[in-house]
C-alpha cells in the first residue's frame, strides 16, 4: 500500500513551491491504491493547474513499476461541507447553515473560527409584545465544532 507519509510530503512540498495559498482538505488513500486528494485556497478559488501541479508531483515521485495507483486532485468545491479550520477561516463573513448532532439546523454570518468551535450571527424579526412594531433581533450563537455533524456555505445568487 502506498505511503499516506510519503503523499503528504509530496503535497506539502508543492504547496510550498508554488508558494500562493493551497491546503490540503483531504486525503484518501484506499486499499486498491486510489489516492484521492482534496485541495482548497486561502484566498481565491484552485485553479486548474493548481490541481495538475500537485498532482504531477504526486504522480511523479511514486514508482508505479513497485505499486500501481489512481490519482486524482479536485478542489474542495463550494457545495462540500467545511471540514478543516482553514475553509471555517477563509469563509468568514459569509452565510452559513450548521447542521447540528441533534438535527437542529442554524443559519447565520460566520463571524469567528477556532480549532474548537465557530461563532455564527443570527437574525429575526420578532414582535414587540403590547405592540404592532417588529424589531431585528441580532444574536451571536457559540456552536462547539464536536456538536456539528456539518456546516455548508449558503449559495446565493
Amino acid at each position: 500500500m502506498i505511503s499516506k507519509t510519503k503523499v503528504l510530503e509530496l503535497i506539502d512540498e508543492r504547496f510550498a513551491e508554488l508558494g500562493n495559498g493551497l491546503f490540503l482538505v483531504d486525503l484518501t488513500i484506499s486499499k486498491t491504491n486510489q489516492i484521492n486528494i482534496e485541495i482548497d485556497k486561502h484566498e481565491g478559488g484552485v485553479s486548474v493547474s493548481d490541481c495538475m501541479a500537485v498532482s504531477r508531483n504526486v504522480e511523479h515521485n511514486l514508482d508505479r513499476d513497485e505499486q500501481d495507483f489512481e490519482l486524482q486532485v479536485s478542489s474542495a468545491g463550494i457545495d462540500r461541507p467545511l471540514r478543516v479550520l482553514a475553509q471555517y477561516v477563509k469563509n468568514i463573513g459569509r452565510t452559513v447553515e450548521a447542521l447540528m448532532n441533534d438535527d437542529t439546523l442554524l443559519e447565520g454570518v460566520l463571524k469567528v473560527a477556532t480549532d474548537t468551535e465557530i461563532e455564527i450571527e443570527t437574525s429575526r424579526i420578532q414582535k414587540i409584545e403590547g405592540t404592532k412594531k417588529k424589531e431585528t433581533i441580532v444574536e451571536q450563537i457559540v456552536l462547539p465544532l464536536d456538536k456539528i455533524k456539518e456546516t455548508k456555505i449558503v449559495i446565493t445568487f
